[in-house]
């Protein structure tokens, strides 16, 4: 079943970049031209723009989306989780931890010694 979530998600990220790369050709290929005087790019040039304008603008931390106060949406979901857990009494806690087996197999051990320590 993993697998099939894995191709799937792969299967998407192909099509969000070949789309992205699509997207940044036509409107170069559309606004540039005509406002600047410069040249067309081929898809290959459209996706290396596409690259160097994260890299520039957008870094590959990723998480930018939630920011908030937090500081990115990772942050703000682990604070989120740390508040709901801090909310749970012992049997809430184990239920969650036996749904977290079923759904994603086996449980971290250590993961458990470190919340038990904090």
């Amino acid at each position: 079943m993993r697998k099939f979530w894995f191709f799937k998600g792969f299967i998407f990220i192909v099509g969000f970049v070949l789309l992205g790369g699509f997207v940044v050709m036509s409107l170069w290929n559309w606004l540039i031209p005509v406002i600047f005087g410069l040249g067309t790019v081929t898809f290959v040039q459209a996706l290396g723009l596409l690259v160097l304008s994260k890299i520039l603008f957008g870094g590959f931390r990723g998480g930018h989306w939630g920011g908030g106060c937090y500081g990115g949406g990772r942050q703000f979901w682990k604070h989120r989780m740390a508040e709901r857990w801090d909310k749970m009494n012992t049997e809430e806690r184990n239920a969650f931890k036996q749904r977290m087996r079923n759904r994603w197999g086996r449980w971290d051990e250590r993961k458990e010694e470190k919340a038990g320590e904090a």
